[in-house]
């Protein structure tokens, strides 16, 4: 089904951060999908950042970067990850972008001279990315970041409400995700958050057409009447939320509560075919009932917070189901391995793993743990995966211990007298050369988004992808040096995966070992709950195997 003008939902958040409303529009998407439809995902991000590149993962969590390059909010992951629709660098937009876009504008005298101001110039532009890029989706989810009652959110609600207006309201549908706390001392679901978080929406314009309601417990029928009271809208369009164990879950609660239906009815457009959620449910079963578990140790620096590592951890889920196993994450901080106590609790997570993940990461901190994590699997026979700085750092580990290049090491981190790992200069791009200087800024500098890579027949590569040539998502602006590929060979270091023009080194693989892998893009980014990533997959079976000789 398809339409020549596509329906918008805004959906905003309220009360407290961390709803999930990116869950949120992802699930309700992966529905309306279900019922036939096409659907189309963004996020407008009120920071002033341009874009999410060069955030601490701590600040906002892991950098998802979509295929044409675009660095953006861990939420898009989510939306690609429930709908298979890939992002676009349009369909993240910050403020940041926002008032670049108007002050070149502005210093081009595009404004003629007039006063530049948010009322109507930034909103106008926030309003041309909303409606930009689009095709024939019937339906585009518009997640506005943040909470209500955010000054730095403002112009991008009264944008919204503005598009509401201009567009008509029948093609328009405002969604307003909030919380509904049970409180403990009192025995009670409280609905006053929620009333002061809509007052605070209507106050700013907009009239939220449907509540959706997280709780922790179904909403008696006397509460959500007086949400609907309080809040002017229909007892109907009161939905509950209710906590999941799972994210794979959301879709089928929601289909439960009639969300979908809800949203469709608004539109007036037809509910049929019956969405079918069997691959949903397949998938929840799947990791609730897992046949066994393996550990898989991530030795990173930003394990405090897992959301700065929430494709990976999703990709170890999509690979747990595919082998009817349960993933269980071992977060060790690699600075811990970096302690002399063999007896020590970091020592202990390693030997009690059944595969060893190194994620990328960006700086020098933890790098002699993630080293010395990266020879416990080598010499332990551990399976081992490598992403990003994981693979560059396995070069380095087998060229100082294998190879003889005591001195190996990587320009990131210093001088050094063999740069095994040395920052880009050049790279050729969609046919064209691309140029980088240590002088450049850090914002959108890297290597960054989809390249092919080169298989070479006959290695394990070739036999886990089954293909010759994939396409695989990249982040970083260090590469492996071709200059010592004959040594690094000789010692059992394979590059079995190679850029087109055979001048940049995708994969590398040691021989002698049951499974030791280090890639050079983020295989995690382009892993789906019913297509696992295959180089996790294969990892996932390795680690089975491993836990069987335990």
């Amino acid at each position: 089904m398809s339409s020549a003008s596509p329906r918008y939902l805004f959906i905003t958040g309220g009360v407290v951060s961390s709803l999930g409303k990116g869950l949120s529009a992802a699930a309700l998407g992966a529905l309306l999908q279900a019922h036939g439809y096409r659907v189309r995902l963004r996020k407008l991000d009120p920071y002033l950042n341009v874009d999410a590149g060069t955030m601490s993962p701590y600040q906002h969590g892991e950098v998802y970067v979509t295929d044409d390059g675009a660095e953006t909010d861990l939420d898009l992951g989510h939306y690609e990850r429930f709908t298979g629709v890939e992002a676009r660098q349009s369909d993240n937009v910050t403020s940041g972008r926002v008032y670049e876009r108007v002050l070149a504008r502005e210093r081009r005298g595009d404004y003629l001279g007039g006063t530049v101001q948010v009322i109507p110039h930034v909103t106008d532009t926030i309003k041309e990315f909303i409606g930009a890029d689009t095709e024939d989706e019937d339906f585009v989810l518009v997640e506005i970041g943040g909470t209500v009652g955010d000054i730095e959110g403002l112009p991008f609600l009264e944008a919204i409400r503005q598009f509401g207006n201009e567009v008509g309201r029948s093609r328009v549908l405002y969604l307003h995700l909030t919380l509904v706390p049970y409180l403990e001392a009192v025995g009670e679901q409280k609905t006053k958050p929620t009333q002061h978080s809509v007052k605070e929406l209507r106050g700013i314009g907009i009239q939220p057409d449907l509540l959706l309601c997280r709780c922790d417990r179904p909403i008696p029928e006397s509460e959500r009447a007086k949400l609907a009271l309080f809040c002017n809208v229909d007892p109907g369009s009161v939905v509950p939320a209710i906590d999941a164990d799972t994210v794979y879950e959301v879709p089928a609660i929601y289909r439960r509560e009639g969300l979908d239906t809800k949203v469709l009815d608004y539109f007036g457009l037809p509910g049929k075919p019956a969405p079918d959620l069997d691959r949903w449910h397949r998938v929840v079963e799947a990791i609730r009932l897992p046949a066994g578990e393996v550990n898989i140790a991530m030795v990173g620096k930003y394990t405090g917070l897992q959301d700065a590592y929430k494709s990976l951890i999703e990709a170890l889920v999509h690979s747990g189901v595919a082998h009817q196993v349960g993933v269980r994450v071992q977060w060790l901080d690699a600075e811990l391995l970096e302690q002399d106590d063999p007896a020590g609790e970091a020592i202990a997570t390693l030997q009690q793993a059944h595969g060893v993940l190194v994620p990328g990461g960006f700086g020098d901190r933890g790098i002699t743990g993630k080293m010395r994590a990266i020879e416990f699997a080598r010499t332990r026979k551990v399976p081992y995966l490598g992403i990003c700085l994981g693979l560059q750092l396995a070069v380095v580990e087998v060229a100082r211990t294998l190879a003889g290049i005591r001195e190996a090491g990587s320009t990131e981190f210093g001088a050094c007298a063999d740069p095994i790992v040395g920052l880009m200069t050049e790279w050729l791009h969609a046919g064209t050369v691309e140029t980088r200087s240590p002088g450049d800024n850090l914002g959108g500098t890297m290597r960054l988004g989809g390249y092919d890579c080169v298989i070479d027949p006959g290695t394990r590569a070739s036999e886990i992808y089954g293909l010759d040539r994939v396409r695989e998502r990249h982040r970083h602006r260090y590469e492996v040096n071709p200059a010592y590929e004959d040594r690094l060979r000789e010692a059992g270091l394979r590059f079995s995966g190679k850029s087109p023009d055979g001048a940049l080194f995708e994969i590398a693989e040691l021989s002698g070992h049951p499974w030791f892998f280090g890639v050079q893009f983020h295989p995690e980014l382009r892993s789906r709950p019913f297509a696992p990533h295959p180089l996790f997959t294969s990892f996932i079976e390795a680690a089975i195997r491993q836990e069987r000789l335990i």
